[in-house]
């Protein structure tokens, strides 16, 4: 698919995916009311009437049939101008259904699947309902209803035929939409499409439609007149014409041969009996079609009455708004944080060290305001309400209500709170998650049992949203029966959960058990809950975007789960702190405050280790240099710096070595060949690149405390399950160019020769600064910036095992930086020589000697023999 038409497909489901979300709120609204008004029907009818273009377009004709059938059957509600009581139920139900399949499908669009051929079913529903209503059908199950209907127009048309006249030509009329554009070519379109179905030749007028000027003018003038040969070609030409979203109106023409020229041409609505029932004979007209207005006056004149302030609207507000694609802004952002790094770069150069130079620092000044300004901008796009999300939860609520048997009411509050646009995505799942729980678990199942505690008996649970500084605080409550910490401490002993004996838990941290993989107190699995999964996915999902999820409860009065999350990914106030050569950041949202402290403060305790006493309280010690095993680290505590930090309630103190100061940093992910290291789990989260170009390591304050307190899963399993191998084809003697040379790169590597393949090789360069990393093997020599990208470099001496790792300090040795696997790195070489061609036949398999499944081959280069890397086992974790 090019570009176009993959612009097309977003915009498409962008749109779709908008008008659904309206459409499920339309409906909630309006059976909280138990009625439909007369603005809900009107835009409802507007809402399947664009799902129904828009998908006809795309050619997905599921969703574009059942769009249709639905816009026919609010087409007769908004003419009787309202729906009977004894059927609102039914079609809220019957609406919801509709709803949830439209979605699936879009689903499977997203998924890249096909979606269904047929929705038969749901069209039958649809189609049955709308019959009793008009009074057409008896109510009858919906399968012999659907076969009935299925057989009519067939027989009404034969039955029509044969009294009318046997020598009766049928016709229709019709006329495109205005400002459609292209009559012409809709016209070969739509003719080509009824030929398809058939079995005379048919005639049009005017004949021989061709794309041109004056054929356009004359079909918007008189329209285009059809004239098919049989019975049966009317019936099914029929139906393609009906099905076109372009044809605004039509008109059926009955042409008796035996007439004279004066008679020729009769409307059908003056012959015998209808030839068909009003549904075949009416087509879905446009809202400005002029045989609807002149034949219901009346009824429109109440109908666009409703509508006027849907239609009047001001056409200059719709040019204040755009669609912007989500990558587009990721990219804006992206060059807004280098624009923060460059500033930073300039402002803090080495070169303006020890010089007086006040305009520049006026003028610095002034551009660091530009910066900032620029970037809160920038933010603010991204920044979008919860309000949506929020909303998704009434209709969970609702459908558990009827499905449990439950009256609950959904509260929201703060519905405008901003956040931003990946983070809202990535909540929506966790915050489903917990309602469903409020709904399953929470709420009591029997109402007497909330009477008898004085509650209400409807219950509520209630989301709520709101700011503090740079965090969104969201809440999910409930006044449902609440959590019982016996229950739940006995479910965890008998799990396995426990890692202290039962008498040292608090309340809270009995809570928190809760959010352990496999804990459930749910004794039977429902559709709903009991399978002991849920609960610690939505933590790792809150995690993935910095977020904390943390439980209070009292029994009897109901549950509060609360979400701790920032408000944006992309760039952060963080605390520089060195430790030995290792320059960390450490989020200020997470300081509590920082101090000195004297020997006298540290107490030791046999179960928590080392801690240090604030006035009453005894808080945890984590020494950065122990815990990532870094060498030249400080070790008496009178000399370091300790950082009170917290998260969700809890709180630990860091020892580092010293404060560098606080800067905004923009937040850059971890690069890929990384995420076999599992560097998360032990407190490492990002990176980001400071003024002079070197990197600093961001730091996750909760993981770091999990990783120091041993609460980690599996954490010496980690490595070994991430670097399962994969079946990887040779990335050295694959040939791109599907020739019988290959260009291979050559370089040394202590005494050896070896040679890779250029294709892979994205460019060369010096050893600049490279940072090192804690809890990597050796042979990842760290990380280095090239123009703005964080590159894992590789010592390609260690890597081979030799002992001596490359001389970084020799101007001979340089990095060459690959993209293999999708994945970038960087391989640290002694010195890099020359290119050369040389031909396939000339590689041959390694010696029966070798000792490294790097080496896949050796060539003979310039009577030197060169080792071959294989260069898909260097994405393969050690």
């Amino acid at each position: 698919m090019d570009n176009g038409l993959d612009n097309m497909l977003d915009m498409y489901l962008f749109e779709t995916n908008t008008l659904l979300e309206q459409l499920d709120e339309l409906l909630m609204d309006a059976e909280n009311a138990d009625c439909f008004s007369a603005d809900q029907i009107n835009e409802i009818f507007r809402i399947m009437h664009t799902i129904k273009g828009s998908s006809a377009m795309m050619q997905f004709n599921s969703l574009m049939t059942v769009a249709h059938r639905i816009e026919d059957m609010f087409f007769v509600i908004r003419e009787n101008g309202a729906v009977e009581e004894q059927y609102s139920q039914r079609l809220f139900n019957l609406m919801f259904k509709s709803s949830d399949f439209l979605k699936a499908q879009i689903s499977l669009i997203e998924g890249g699947q096909q979606t269904d051929e047929s929705a038969d079913d749901i069209v039958g529903e649809i189609e049955h309902l709308l019959a009793v209503m008009k009074g057409q059908a008896e109510d009858q199950p919906v399968a012999a209803q659907a076969k009935t209907t299925a057989a009519a127009p067939t027989d009404q048309i034969a039955a029509a035929s044969d009294k009318a006249h046997v020598n009766l030509d049928l016709s229709v009329k019709l006329y495109f939409d205005q400002g459609s554009g292209m009559e012409s070519l809709r016209a070969l379109m739509l003719l080509k499409n009824i030929a398809e179905v058939c079995v005379d030749e048919i005639v049009t007028t005017p004949s021989g439609i061709e794309a041109t000027t004056e054929i356009t003018q004359e079909l918007i003038e008189n329209g285009l007149l059809i004239t098919f040969g049989c019975d049966q070609d009317f019936v099914n030409g029929l139906e393609i014409i009906k099905q076109d979203i372009y044809v605004d109106n039509y008109e059926l023409l009955v042409t008796d041969n035996k007439a004279s020229l004066n008679d020729a041409v009769i409307p059908v609505e003056t012959k015998e009996a209808q030839l068909m029932e009003e549904k075949v004979l009416t087509p879905t007209v446009s809202e400005n079609s002029n045989e609807t207005k002149d034949a219901k006056k009346g009824k429109d004149e109440k109908v666009d009455s409703a509508k006027q302030p849907t239609t009047n609207t001001n056409s200059n507000n719709k040019t204040n708004l755009i669609n912007v694609n989500l990558s587009k802004l990721d990219s804006l952002m992206a060059l807004v944080g280098e624009l923060v790094i460059t500033q930073s770069m300039v402002t803090s150069s080495s070169d303006l060290k020890d010089l007086k130079l006040d305009n520049f620092t006026k003028d610095a000044r002034q551009l660091r305001k530009l910066t900032t300004e620029l970037q809160d901008i920038v933010m603010s796009v991204r920044m979008v309400p919860v309000a949506g999300v929020f909303q998704k939860m009434h209709r969970i609520v609702r459908d558990m209500s009827h499905t449990l048997g439950k009256d609950v009411q959904l509260v929201t509050v703060g519905n405008d709170t901003e956040i931003d646009k990946t983070i809202v995505d990535s909540i929506q799942d966790p915050l489903m998650h917990i309602v469903r729980n409020s709904m399953d678990h929470g709420i009591e199942p029997d109402v007497k049992d909330r009477i008898a505690l004085g509650k209400p008996e409807k219950g509520t649970i209630t989301l709520k949203a709101e700011h503090t500084g740079s965090e969104v605080i969201i809440t999910i409550s409930d006044d449902g029966r609440g959590m019982d910490p016996d229950k739940i401490l006995a479910s965890a002993k008998e799990k396995g959960l426990l890692t202290k004996p039962e008498s040292e838990y608090t309340k809270k941290e009995i809570l928190q058990l809760t959010l352990l993989p496999g804990f459930s107190t749910k004794e039977l699995v429902t559709e709903f809950s009991g399978r002991g999964v849920g609960m610690d996915v939505v933590t790792k999902n809150i995690e993935k975007v910095g977020g904390n999820v943390y439980i209070s409860s009292e029994v009897g009065e109901g549950t509060v789960t609360t979400f701790k999350i920032p408000l944006t990914l992309a760039i952060i106030d963080g605390m520089e702190c060195r430790v030995s050569g290792y320059q960390f950041t450490i989020p200020i949202a997470n300081i509590r405050q920082s101090f000195k402290a004297t020997k006298e403060d540290i107490v030791y305790d046999a179960a928590r280790g080392e801690m240090i006493q604030r006035g009453d309280e005894f808080i945890t010690l984590v020494r950065l240099n122990n815990l990532y095993k870094i060498d030249g680290g400080i070790q008496d505590i009178e000399d370091g710096i300790i950082m009170w930090v917290e998260f969700a309630g809890s709180s630990y103190c860091l020892m580092v070595d010293e404060l560098i100061g606080q800067h905004q940093v923009v937040v850059k992910p971890l690069p890929l060949y990384f995420g076999a290291y599992s560097l998360r789990n032990f407190g490492i989260t990002g990176c980001t690149i400071l003024g002079d170009g070197n990197i600093s390591i961001i730091l996750d304050v909760p993981n770091i405390f999990n990783f120091a307190t041993g609460q980690l899963e599996d954490r010496k399993n980690v490595q070994k399950e991430n670097g399962e191998e994969t079946d990887v084809n040779d990335y050295i003697l694959e040939d791109k160019t599907d020739n019988s040379m290959l260009k291979l790169l050559t370089f040394t590597v202590g005494d050896k020769s070896f040679a890779i393949n250029t294709d892979y090789v994205t460019e060369i360069i010096n050893v600049f600064s490279i940072t090192q990393f804690p809890m990597l093997p050796d042979f990842i020599k760290g990380v280095t910036n090239v123009r703005g990208q964080i590159i894992p470099v590789l010592d390609m001496r260690l890597k081979l095992g030799n002992n001596q790792a490359v001389d970084t300090s020799s101007n001979k040795s340089c990095i060459i930086i690959l993209e293999v696997n999708s994945t970038t790195l960087g391989i640290l070489v002694d010195e890099v020589f020359l290119v050369a061609d040389v031909e396939k036949s000339a590689v041959a398999p390694p010696p029966s000697n070798n000792k490294h499944d790097l080496i896949t081959g050796i060539v003979e280069i310039e009577e030197m023999i060169h080792l071959i890397f294989d260069l898909s086992s260097l994405t393969k974790v050690a």
